[in-house]
């Protein structure tokens, strides 16, 4: 088996790819090595030493390490753990994989209304269409939390969380996106 690794445009973060299949539906990410207690994998690579967080994609796991971390000494401890992983096929969740579906929380702060529900599923669509997948390639993720006045909120996953570059990304691109084809949007903010 062969993992291939790519650059991200946050520094702290490593792409990786297995070639095969991570999660079968949604994303899930880890901040701290509590949270990934559920996840055999994450664990492990908690363990390594300098990792801050990790994040399943759909075909690739996402690995951020703490500032200054030399990844030439991270990236093959990481490999090890990945190879282990695949090669023994063992479960990515202790409770299966319904355990890793990304599910926005439940926040009254981001509780859309009904009235604008066409102007929701539009934004929706655009993101899933075209935001997502350009995130994805980036290692991350995005997550819609709501609209409201004109202001669409997003949070953003994986490599894109703590990126250098994800205000650029979120005012410059998503942002222009979703004015261009959803014109009732006047912002967009991380959540």
């Amino acid at each position: 088996m062969f993992i291939e690794t790519e650059t991200t445009p946050n520094p702290a973060t490593l792409k990786f790819l297995p070639g095969r299949q991570v999660m079968t539906s949604g994303t899930r990410e880890f901040t701290d090595p509590e949270a990934a207690e559920i996840s055999p994998l994450a664990s492990a690579l908690f363990s390594v030493g300098d990792v801050t967080g990790v994040f399943f994609g759909g075909d690739f796991i996402s690995v951020s390490a703490a500032p200054g971390t030399d990844w030439s000494q991270l990236k093959p401890q990481v490999v090890a753990v990945l190879l282990d992983h695949f090669v023994t096929e063992s479960p990515l969740f202790t409770g299966g994989d319904a355990a890793g579906i990304a599910v926005p929380d439940d926040d009254d702060e981001f509780t859309d209304d009904p009235a604008d529900a066409d102007v929701i599923a539009q934004i929706r669509e655009l993101i899933e269409t075209r935001v997502r997948p350009a995130v994805a390639g980036d290692g991350g993720d995005i997550i819609y939390r709501g609209f409201r006045e004109g202001v669409v909120f997003l949070t953003m996953q994986g490599a894109c969380a703590g990126c250098p570059s994800s205000s650029a990304t979120l005012k410059q691109g998503i942002e222009g996106l979703l004015k261009h084809y959803v014109p009732e949007v006047n912002e967009v903010r991380a959540a």
